[in-house]
């Protein structure tokens, strides 16, 4: 199994960082534009990237501030089976995240591609958070 991680600060309170991943209008200011969502154990997320990409993430833990986890449960078959994970914590007037998504078969080449827009996306998750503008994925007609 391979697992991808990244960690880093933000500046901002642990509750506005935890709404950004669990609530549909933080998700579209980070991560893609089309996305529907629920803060709910047991929904179905979908995320929607073009016309040709799309995850659809099972809500399996929401444990306010501190944690969300998801499993990919439709999409990439690279995908299907992984879990995600995002752990808060406040640290010194920031809050600390840990994100993870585990459980891929190898480390593919779409592994690798992956693990580069992860890093783009949580960056665009630290700008939503800290100035209010995030870079999520916008469909170009």
């Amino acid at each position: 199994m391979a697992n991808l991680r990244h960690n880093l600060m933000i500046e901002a309170p642990i509750k506005q960082l935890y709404d950004s991943i669990t609530l549909e209008k933080g998700l579209k200011g980070w991560w893609t534009n089309e996305a529907t969502a629920k803060p709910e154990e047991g929904n179905i997320n979908h995320f929607v990237f073009g016309d040709e990409y799309f995850n659809k993430m099972k809500v399996l833990k929401l444990d306010s501030p501190n944690e969300v986890q998801w499993e990919c449960v439709d999409g990439d078959k690279e995908w299907i089976g992984t879990k995600l994970t995002f752990e808060l914590e406040e640290k010194e007037g920031m809050t600390y995240l840990k994100f993870s998504h585990l459980n891929w078969a190898e480390e593919s080449e779409f592994f690798g591609f992956c693990n580069h827009h992860w890093g783009r996306f949580l960056d665009s998750l630290k700008s939503l958070c800290e100035t209010g503008k995030g870079q999520p994925f916008i469909r170009e007609d």
